[in-house]
């Protein structure tokens, strides 16, 4: 049920601003999709790449249908991790989709496979190096300046990447829900004529700001329950 709400409607911008209304640091990655307008939700499988494909032949059959592959390649970009093959394993064994701190390859055919790939770019050369494989290889995988386990949910659409504590999901789909109504309902009004200004009632804001000049718009924006700042 719940990945199921995430996939109708949710965006990470509404669940990164639901983590902040609930005290939660966002942890974001400025990665990109292969294919535009691909989005991607699943428990996270961590994963770390030491150089040879066997590591994520065995994160996959141990993974479950819905989880999204979570390579940590160390946000390398001399090189490339998983290409079409490792692709098209994931997508047989029903995973969700593949998340790469590091660079990705075989570009058409990831996109002709369908499956949500989300990296730091394409590099056609694939790894020369073996290193020491990590006893963490399973444990967690570091992406961006985060550190992900199994006990976290992701998030990937054209914004990036968004990665969720498991045990709060539904809190945070919750309050992501109200902000995207709101939001919503922002828009439909702007589109009708009435501005943005208008509705969170800007003019009045600069007024008071005279008066207090400690006063900030986003303390503004919450005392109306407004969402476009948190």
């Amino acid at each position: 049920m719940t990945a199921k709400t995430l996939s109708e409607g949710l965006t990470t911008a509404h669940l990164a601003d639901a983590c902040l209304r609930l005290g939660i640091a966002p942890r974001c990655a400025a990665l990109r999709a292969v294919s535009t307008g691909a989005r991607l939700t699943g428990r996270c499988v961590p994963v770390r790449h030491y150089g040879s494909v066997d590591i994520f032949l065995e994160a996959i059959d141990s993974a479950k249908p819905g989880d999204a592959l979570i390579v940590d390649n160390a946000g390398r970009t001399d090189e490339s991790c998983v290409g079409d093959l490792v692709a098209l394993e994931a997508a047989t064994a029903g995973l969700s989709g593949i998340v790469i701190w590091g660079c990705h390859r075989d570009t058409a055919e990831i996109r002709e496979l369908g499956l949500p790939v989300f990296s730091l770019g394409a590099n056609p050369a694939g790894p020369v190096r073996l290193d020491p494989r990590s006893e963490l290889a399973f444990a967690s995988a570091v992406v961006g300046d985060f550190s992900v386990t199994a006990d976290d949910f992701v998030v990937a659409d054209d914004d990036g990447v968004l990665f969720l504590p498991a045990d709060q999901l539904d809190d945070l789909i919750r309050a992501a829900c109200s902000i995207r109504d709101t939001e919503q309902l922002q828009a439909r009004r702007a589109k009708e004529g009435e501005t943005l200004r208008s509705q969170l009632r800007f003019a009045e804001y600069l007024e008071r700001k005279k008066s207090d000049p400690s006063l900030t718009f986003r303390k503004h924006l919450q005392s109306l329950r407004a969402s476009i700042e948190e």
